[in-house]
């Protein structure tokens, strides 16, 4: 093979680039955007990324409300990330107002208060500071960057950090 060929990416026709984003989709959910994002680098033009993006989503490959969901609750099970940064997430990869509702409203609100404090006990713990105003003010911003909310972080962190 030679080194022309090596660099060239294959060009899919539109036909071709269906069946494989089709596997692509069911391999795990995806958005729009991904797919669209996918489409592009196989070679397929705009009107043909429009096609089979159609096509897909007519089939149940895509399905916006259903990744939202699924990211939500998988990034904040696995990842123990909050709501802000989920909903962050979600708005880069174009997915509409009312997906990301959906998808957030997968997450229990017992069960992410209970990560919350989780989460800033694990933290509390691992620091190595003295001083407890430095201590809570590196929690809470530890936990403001998981994407918790600040009014939540804020209640958290005042009954956690005494110390």
């Amino acid at each position: 093979m030679s080194l022309e060929q090596l660099k060239k990416p294959k060009v899919y026709t539109q036909k071709q680039a269906l069946i494989k984003a089709e596997s692509y989709c069911a391999y795990q959910e995806r958005c729009q955007q991904e797919v669209r994002d996918k489409l592009y680098s196989w070679g397929l033009h705009e009107i043909q990324v429009e096609n089979v993006i159609a096509d897909l989503i007519a089939s149940n490959f895509i399905n916006e409300e259903r990744f939202a969901k699924a990211y939500a609750g998988g990034k904040f099970r696995i990842k123990k990330w909050g709501r802000v940064k989920i909903s962050i997430e979600l708005k880069r990869r174009k997915i509409s107002t009312y997906c990301i509702k959906k998808g957030l409203a997968e997450i229990e609100e017992e069960e992410y208060i209970k990560t919350l404090q989780k989460v800033a006990e694990v933290k509390i713990k691992a620091m190595k500071e003295r001083d407890s105003k430095k201590k809570k003010y590196k929690v809470m911003n530890y936990l403001l960057s998981r994407g918790f909310e600040n009014d939540l972080v804020v209640e958290v962190v005042g009954t956690k950090a005494k110390g």
